[in-house]
């Protein structure tokens, strides 16, 4: 049984929760999503397996997952990057948010969300039981593919890009 971390507003620590019952509910907890670059300025986007619990087969970003009760959230988030995405990389925490959205099978995306950014160039080697594809995507093909088909990615992914200001400048080496 996964356990994950419930917390409040201001993202303090107010429990732990199995993982689905957390979902099924609607609880309020702690996630991260990680947005890797190369020196190109693409992004590395996975494409979710349609094995997993929820947003199955959907575009998002690089890496995202919740830390375990106890589990420093940045630790959390190399440990993830690693078991995921096959690479590990230097990151830095660039902003939270919290969102909740209604999700398939009746499931609830409640998340304090740390989003954290990367730089890396080297090998992908995802593990297929996590992600279905990856690929590196320029700015503005994101923007294209963003406005053209909206439902082939992520709601949180969606969410976090909305963040303009941050994300200016990033996608230039």
């Amino acid at each position: 049984m996964e356990m994950i971390t419930l917390v409040d507003r201001q993202d303090r620590e107010i429990g732990a929760e199995e993982k689905m019952k957390a979902h099924r509910e609607g609880k309020l907890h702690r996630a991260f999503s990680i947005f890797v670059f190369n020196q190109h300025g693409e992004m590395l986007l996975q494409k979710r397996s349609s094995d997993k619990y929820h947003s199955r087969s959907l575009w998002t970003n690089t890496c995202c997952s919740h830390p375990r009760p106890g589990e420093a959230t940045e630790q959390a988030a190399s440990r993830r990057l690693q078991e995921e995405m096959g690479f590990v990389c230097r990151m830095q925490k660039a902003f939270h948010f919290i969102y909740r959205a209604d999700l398939e099978d009746d499931l609830i995306e409640h998340e304090f969300d740390h989003v954290f950014i990367g730089q890396y160039g080297g090998v992908v080697a995802p593990d297929p039981k996590e992600v279905a594809d990856y690929r590196w995507i320029k700015s503005a093909h994101l923007q294209k593919e963003l406005k053209a088909a909206p439902q082939e990615f992520t709601v949180w992914f969606k969410i976090a890009l909305a963040h303009a200001d941050y994300w200016k400048g990033l996608a230039s080496p």
